[in-house]
């Protein structure tokens, strides 16, 4: 499905491009072929493909154990605060 020429000027608006009104073909070109290629992607058959973690097989993830490391220090922290409330810290009003 190719592109038109407005509708590359529509995508470019809606990206804040300014475009050279001769570069417009190119990216009618460059744009429609992605587009295509994106089709072809749509149409291969994955219906016996499970889902991956990781590209590579055999691999895994180190994860970190889930676990406090440190402690909570949020009454500290909050008495260098120039105003507090409810554990919040206030700030000024700077919208009106």
């Amino acid at each position: 499905m190719p592109l038109t020429r407005a509708q590359v000027e529509r995508i470019a608006h809606l990206c804040r491009l300014e475009l050279d009104p001769a570069e417009i073909p190119q990216f009618e070109h460059s744009l429609s072929r992605i587009i295509e290629f994106i089709g072809e992607l749509d149409r291969a058959d994955t219906a016996g493909v499970l889902p991956m973690a990781h590209p590579l097989p055999g691999l895994l993830q180190r994860l970190r154990p889930d676990a406090v490391t440190e402690q909570d220090e949020h009454a500290l922290l909050q008495q260098n605060a120039p105003a507090v409330a409810a554990g919040l810290y206030l700030v000024p009003k700077v919208i009106e």
